[in-house]
């Protein structure tokens, strides 16, 4: 087996024969000293062993005179079921102690499988290491969201009658109804676009992050471009399915009148939607940083989630929350500004007006284009690093990574 770095195999382990003792000419742990030589066309090691280990139980003091354990091999071996980090093997940290392999850090993250803090600490490392390309990014593309979505809520609706609900006739109830529906659909619209945008250019940003490599704007944007087309069809394509499901799970019983038969049919998409949101959550970066088509971003999403799909789904939850109160946090002063300030108090909140006059409206925007310009790039950099994290734990990727970070032997003398 080829064990030198590079693309790991998963599920490839040493042979029986390379787990009876230390490679050949590797040091042991006194001190540096060299193991016997492996005679050339033995198939066994040399009788001339050190004695066994003797392995204590964590928490027990080993005799004075116990030998240490030998060292472990420590090739680029891909990961196996039941085996922690990936299939790399725990290191003894000391008497009573254990602890993870040392691993390389050339950017914002070590190159071994991630734990929550660290997929974490990595979007926010990258978002204040290389702000000067995150952030140019993210705030153009959020200010110009906002911008149109202020102009479309103006004057959509404008038009419509201030008059209370108890009021309204038919006719005002049903024209009201649909031009909230018109303007929520454009301002849905216009975000996923430039989630889009902001996505595809982070995307590469975060993937030079990783390797301690700095990205201009212009340079992820010449990246991201050729794929850009593809992302926008992934996205649409992936809508489109949400939809259709939707359809023939609701539509039928709210067609037939049979208010229980619709509901039954939105219990049962509301958790479909969420289980292909997960399976399909990783096509994004594997789309952007493999260069593949849509069909088979999606089929590498769902190989990469598969068996992990509660762990991506909690990480993915718990990072909505973060950017849920935090946008609550920033949004509402702007908010109350806007409707205290120069939008008529109470009196504008009671008869609707605070909605389409330009205070609350600018306001409003404003704390949006702050919200989003810190919550995109926390986001997206979880989706990449989750991404990786997966590549990590099931194909040695972070042995790929040491290498095109400038890092030699890396997995393969125990680097």
């Amino acid at each position: 087996m080829n064990d030198s770095p590079g693309w790991a195999t998963p599920g490839s382990s040493p042979s029986d024969g390379d787990r009876q003792g230390p490679p050949a000419d590797r040091p042991g742990d006194d001190g540096g000293a060299q193991q016997p030589a492996r005679p050339t066309g033995d198939p066994k090691w040399s009788a001339e062993q050190p004695p066994p280990g003797q392995w204590s139980s964590p928490g027990a003091t080993p005799p004075a005179d116990a030998p240490q354990p030998p060292a472990q091999p420590a090739g680029g071996w891909g990961a196996q079921p039941g085996t922690p980090y990936g299939g790399r093997q725990a290191y003894p940290g000391g008497p009573g102690q254990w602890s993870r392999p040392a691993a390389a850090k050339p950017g914002v993250i070590p190159l071994r499988p991630l734990g929550l803090g660290e997929i974490l600490d990595g979007s926010v490392a990258t978002m204040r290491t290389h702000w000067r390309s995150v952030v140019p990014i993210t705030l153009v593309v959020a200010t110009v969201i906002q911008v149109i979505s202020v102009v479309v809520q103006k004057f959509m609706l404008s038009d419509l009658p201030l008059s209370s609900t108890e009021d309204m006739t038919a006719e005002e109830a049903i024209d009201t109804l649909g031009s909230s529906l018109a303007v929520s659909v454009v301002n849905q619209f216009i975000q996923v676009l430039g989630t889009i945008v902001v996505t595809a250019m982070l995307t590469m940003i975060f993937s030079r992050a990783i390797l301690g490599q700095h990205s201009s704007v212009s340079t992820a944007w010449r990246e991201a471009r050729p794929q850009l087309l593809r992302l926008i069809g992934l996205t649409l394509l992936l809508a489109l399915g949400i939809i259709l499901l939707g359809a023939v799970l609701v539509l039928p019983g709210a067609l037939a009148g049979n208010i229980g038969l619709a509901v039954v049919g939105f219990v049962a998409w509301l958790p479909l939607i969420i289980w292909l949101g997960i399976r399909f959550s990783l096509a994004s970066p594997a789309l952007m940083l493999e260069k593949s088509t849509v069909i088979k971003a999606f089929a590498r999403s769902s190989k990469l989630v598969r068996g992990s799909w509660w762990r991506i789904f909690g990480i993915t939850l718990l990072t909505g929350l973060i950017a849920f109160m935090v946008a609550l946090m920033v949004v509402a002063p702007f908010q109350m500004i806007g409707i205290f300030a120069v939008g008529g108090g109470m009196d504008a909140l009671e008869d609707g007006s605070a909605q389409t006059a330009w205070g609350p409206l600018i306001f409003s925007g404003i704390g949006l284009i702050i919200a989003q310009t810190i919550i995109m790039p926390i986001q997206s950099g979880v989706t990449v690093l989750l991404y990786v994290d997966q590549r990590i734990r099931r194909e040695g990727l972070d042995l790929e990574l040491a290498r095109a970070a400038g890092i030699e032997n890396y997995g393969t003398t125990g680097g």
